[in-house]
């Protein structure tokens, strides 16, 4: 190229040079367009400088992109022309790589390619100078055309050939447990990142404690929880999870202050309460909020919202049950930016406080939410039911494993205590009758004694 020499990446320094190398590495699509704009001396570094070398030269001689383990072998066994410090520095870089993940990558590649493609821009615009003499106008407007066109977005989708070895990567879910043996038995050990998990009830039943339970168990296994309360206080929720990982009751947590934090203070995990007034938050309040946790170096594990249906849509829609689909498209998409499992709650309609079992065509306003989530179950819990601390769990929804089944449970709300207990065998509709003749049976019990009271009078 006949671009100034000068012009490198030296101002951003050795850091972003070798995040930017990583995501040549990592990001296929990136590469593509890189590999269109990018003057390998524009790395200042001879060990970056070989290192994208064998990234590039791999992808021309193969036609596909080279895995981290490919990449491997390359580095073993084809760098052997170069100097024993650039070895040595190469699969130095390489080893520090395989441990970290790049930050701010987004940021990294909008800054190098479009360094890269203003360098491209120039050298076309030298070039125009002796055509302009010429009044060579045609070749002006292509040559300055074909260089805009260079490190465009160039992601047509999944290829089939060049993305052979991507396929057979082990893609790890990083499952958080629900904390039921059960249930993590059926969606292959819990809720993995990127994923989004509804858990459906009516009012009164116990969602936002079935919440308190899944983020107490994340917190357990030293995973970092950040909840979003968008009807309780955030000590009141506070409190819930003193109670669910100590046992204590929530009467008992202010007379026993001492004991809940001798049990709390060594815990490995983390949970940050955040409180938002009703319908005061968006999903874009809950970005930005997530942005500043990551910008401070706190990793998400996990996040709960208690519950989407009190957010409001960042979109500007006027029909609540389009705006509703919005948000749960929205969260989902949170969870897959921030590569985290993501847990909320929706109220089913007023037909769901009768019901011994809960499915998905008793849920409120917009059925269509139940289609972006990969893992959905109902709790049931009748009055009588709530004196006798039972209720049951349907399975309505599973994206990793089988759904439709029903699991009797226990549910002391006194101390958060929730425990899925194995299947009875009964299906749905087995219940439902049962529930339906059970119902009769007291109508009739009812009617017997009023006739016998109008009889005595």
């Amino acid at each position: 190229m006949n671009i100034d020499e000068k012009a490198n990446f030296s101002k951003f320094g050795k850091l972003f040079q070798e995040n930017l190398c990583q995501l040549i590495l990592y990001d296929r699509i990136f590469a593509d367009q890189m590999r269109e704009v990018l003057n390998i001396n524009f790395l200042e570094l001879k060990y970056l400088q070989t290192f994208v070398k064998k990234i590039f030269n791999y992808k021309e001689k193969y036609g596909t992109h080279p895995s981290d383990k490919i990449m491997l072998t390359v580095l073993r066994t084809e760098i052997e022309n170069e100097n024993e410090l650039v070895q040595k520095q190469v699969r130095d870089f390489f080893a520090r790589m395989m441990k970290t993940d790049v930050q701010d990558a987004e940021y990294i590649k909008d800054v190098a390619l479009d360094f890269c493609k203003k360098q491209i821009l120039k050298e076309a615009i030298l070039k125009s100078v002796p055509l302009l003499e010429r009044s060579s106008f045609e070749d002006i407007q292509a040559l300055i055309d074909n260089a805009m066109k260079l490190g465009l977005d160039n992601d047509y989708g999944y290829d089939y050939i060049k993305d052979f070895e991507e396929r057979f990567e082990i893609q790890a879910r990083n499952p958080v447990t629900t904390g039921w043996s059960i249930v993590d038995s059926l969606c292959k050990g819990g809720l993995g990142r990127g994923e989004l998990g509804i858990v459906i009830a009516p009012t009164g039943v116990g969602k936002s404690m079935a919440l308190v339970h899944l983020g107490a168990e994340a917190i357990k296994e030293e995973k970092t929880v950040i909840h979003y309360t968008l009807e309780l206080q955030d000590t009141v929720v506070a409190c819930r999870y003193d109670s669910c990982i100590t046992g204590l009751g929530l009467m008992e947590i202010f007379s026993k202050k001492d004991e809940v934090y001798d049990e709390i203070k060594d815990l490995k995990g983390k949970l940050v309460i955040k409180e938002y007034p009703t319908k005061s938050a968006s999903t874009a309040t809950i970005h930005n909020h997530l942005e500043k946790l990551r910008q401070r170096d706190i990793s998400v594990d996990m996040v709960i919202v208690d519950y989407a249906d009190l957010l409001s849509s960042k979109a500007n829609i006027s029909e609540k049950r389009h705006q509703l689909e919005s948000i749960y498209e929205e969260l989902r998409g949170i969870g897959q930016e921030f590569e985290c499992p993501i847990w909320t709650a929706s109220q089913t309609n007023r037909s769901g406080l009768s019901e011994e079992v809960i499915t998905m065509e008793k849920i409120s306003e917009a059925f269509n939410k139940c289609f972006v989530a990969d893992f959905i179950f109902s709790l049931a819990r009748t009055a009588d039911d709530k004196i006798t601390n039972g209720g049951r769990m349907y399975i309505a929804k599973n994206r990793n494993g089988p759904d439709g089944m029903v699991y009797p449970i226990f549910m002391d709300t006194s101390n958060v205590n929730i425990k899925v207990l194995p299947s009875t065998g009964q299906s749905v509709g087995e219940i439902n009758k049962g529930a339906v003749k059970r119902q009769q049976e007291r109508i009739k019990e009812i009617y017997k004694d009023n006739r016998k009271k109008h009889k005595e009078t």
